[in-house]
């Protein structure tokens, strides 16, 4: 909670210090943001690169764990084009179109790198919106472990966690779940990861 309160604060920082006009004459934040983008795709191969455990965790996984990320995107996926849906009903026009629905959605919780993507590509609106939605998700599933667990089973609470699941979220699936999940999050969390840049795009 601790770090998604964090990221929650500078993006509050940012809106303030651009509302205030604090920021140096002729400051443009898309001249920074694709060179963090690829600074950040270096630190994700990184990580992967070191987590020496990966590899070893894939072995004896049974084969529907293996296709956990799969089936994670495309629930993502029909999740998204229902809210798409919800939105139809709502507004006549809405402020979105579908394929931008799914685009903001398909960080899997990957807020940082999603909402960067979709900022540079479509715009600071579809930017704030990814990183809503993606930091909702990892929210959701931190502070809804327990009913997640108890009324869907745990390989629900682990696709909930999406890309997070090998990261923040995998505390409370550990706890919620038990030790013997802790491979299998780990596989689905570093799998979406790498799906992410692929999927938004």
């Amino acid at each position: 909670m601790k770090d998604s309160l964090i990221i929650v604060g500078c993006f509050v920082l940012g809106v303030i210090v651009a509302i205030c006009g604090l920021l140096p004459e002729g400051f443009v934040p898309g001249d920074y943001t694709e060179y963090l983008l690829y600074l950040l795709l270096i630190c994700v191969g990184i990580a992967i690169g070191m987590d020496e455990s990966f590899i070893p965790s894939l072995k004896g996984q049974r084969a529907h764990h293996l296709l956990m990320p799969l089936l994670t995107v495309l629930g993502t996926l029909a999740g998204c084009l229902l809210a798409f849906c919800v939105m139809l009903l709502i507004y006549r026009e809405p402020p979105v179109s579908a394929l931008d629905t799914v685009a903001a959605g398909a960080g899997y919780g990957y807020y940082s790198l999603s909402s960067i993507m979709l900022d540079k590509a479509r715009g600071a609106q579809l930017g704030t919106i990814a990183l809503a939605a993606n930091l909702f998700r990892e929210l959701i599933t931190l502070l809804a472990a327990p009913l997640i667990r108890k009324w869907f089973g745990p390989y629900a609470l682990i696709s909930s966690g999406g890309a997070t699941s090998m990261d923040t979220t995998m505390g409370g699936i550990v706890k919620q779940c038990g030790s013997a999940y802790a491979p299998v999050s780990l596989y689905h969390g570093i799998i979406l990861s790498i799906a992410v840049p692929f999927i938004v795009t």
